[in-house]
């Protein structure tokens, strides 16, 4: 079966996952898909995520995070979905929230959260929102 969409298979992993209160879940490996991972484990919404085979392909194994029994996502959307790209500049970035979550934006300079692109003065792609 081929992906439309994999960055938004792995957010519906990552969601599905902590609905059902488990310690972590595994998606396929891609560059796009582990610098996402690094960000939101630089963020805090995720305790991290490690590199391993399922079924002789590359994968990623997230361990997902709890505060006091709640899940630490408790919302997160892809915002640019392939059918329509959705960018933004450094100005115009959503806060999400009122700044309370955080937007994950592929730049120039690599895949940033919303606050790190501001300060870094870059805009791109808005791939999705968390909080």
């Amino acid at each position: 079966m081929a992906f439309t969409d994999p960055l938004g298979d792995m957010l519906t992993r990552i969601r599905n996952g902590q609905q059902a209160r488990k310690d972590s879940v595994v998606t396929p490996a891609s560059k796009l898909r582990g610098a996402v991972l690094e960000v939101l484990q630089r963020e805090g919404y995720i305790r991290g995520y490690s590199e391993e085979e399922v079924n002789k392909h590359p994968g990623l194994r997230i361990e997902l995070k709890y505060f006091e029994g709640e899940p630490a996502i408790r919302h997160v959307a892809r915002v640019s979905k392939p059918g329509r790209r959705v960018y933004s500049g450094s100005e115009d970035l959503p806060r999400v929230r009122n700044g309370l979550g955080i937007t994950i934006v592929s730049t120039p300079q690599g895949v940033l959260s919303d606050a790190e692109a501001r300060h870094a003065k870059v805009g791109g792609e808005v791939l999705a929102e968390v909080f």
